[in-house]
């Protein structure tokens, strides 16, 4: 029979552990509601700005107009060197939030493998940190505290060092990966290739284009939009994945205090029926002491 000190020790652990989840979870929920709101309000900046980008590719390479010649707009479906910067969370207890960022960077690692393309890891976040060191995969670079308090600033180093590599020559491709937010309980991973910069798909009505390319010096301006274009789609990626993580990290401490509520309730069904059990055998012993003085 169970020993009803060791099942009453259980509950009082499992109830303790309820009480810190608990805490976890009020504590990711506030944080997320700041998180969420920066997210949301850059989404819509951020969408924005790669189409423009993304049309003025499309223009400059189908219809060579404007004088512009740009490596940045020259496709190249063979790289031989790419830069994977990919962005996880410092803390874990967030559930699957940075296996799936884990697992598309593997994905990526094969696939450029396969074309025998060499690959430079930039980690952000001590989990994508720790899982490439415990795999004995090189990391090219690797930072810690960025991905809990970005900053433009620091967005800012961070991309325009894989810019200058590749305006250098030393790499051909530059891609963000990061598990980014979707809702309250879910999130959405997220991969985009920041250099070249993608190609505009232009609907049938060209009406509906956004911009026109003057066929004159446009070269100053380009620059500082394309400037704008790299360091934001860095800063998003970071202030998108911290919002992800909050909400994972919410789901996870959720679904953790509700387990740890359905076994409170099992230790407890368990500890009553080893009290019952315990009270019926001393009452046989009683009776059966009674029975034999007979």
């Amino acid at each position: 029979m169970a020993n009803l000190k060791d099942i009453k020790r259980k509950i009082s652990s499992v109830k303790n552990t309820q009480k810190t989840t608990r805490a976890m979870k009020l504590v990711s929920t506030a944080k997320l509601m700041k998180a969420k709101l920066a997210a949301e309000q850059s989404q819509a900046y951020a969408v924005k700005i790669n189409d423009v980008l993304s049309e003025i590719s499309y223009k400059i390479n189908k219809y060579r107009v404007g004088g512009i010649k740009s490596k940045f707009f020259d496709i190249n479906d063979n790289p031989k060197v790419v830069d994977i910067i990919f962005v996880t969370a410092d803390k874990g207890l967030c559930g699957g939030f940075n296996i799936q960022t884990i697992k598309a960077v593997n994905s990526l690692l094969e696939e450029y493998k396969a074309k025998k393309t060499k690959v430079r890891l930039k980690a952000i976040g001590k989990k994508g940190i720790g899982y490439f060191n415990f795999k004995g995969i090189d990391l090219y670079d690797q930072k810690v505290g960025v991905s809990s308090a970005p900053t433009p600033k620091v967005a800012a180093e961070i991309i325009n060092e894989s810019i200058n590599d590749f305006l250098e020559d030393k790499t051909d491709r530059v891609i963000i990966v990061h598990n980014g937010y979707k809702n309250m309980i879910s999130q959405q991973l997220r991969i985009n290739t920041i250099v070249p910069v993608k190609r505009f798909d232009p609907p049938e009505d060209t009406s509906t284009s956004m911009i026109e390319v003057e066929p004159e010096d446009n070269t100053e301006l380009l620059e500082n939009l394309l400037k704008m274009y790299f360091e934001y789609n860095m800063y998003y990626a970071l202030i998108d994945s911290l919002a992800a993580e909050h909400s994972a990290r919410m789901q996870a401490m959720d679904n953790a205090t509700n387990n740890a509520n359905e076994r409170v309730q099992e230790l407890t069904l368990e500890y009553n029926k080893a009290r019952q059990g315990a009270i019926t055998t001393e009452l046989i012993e009683i009776i059966s002491g009674v029975e034999a003085q007979k």
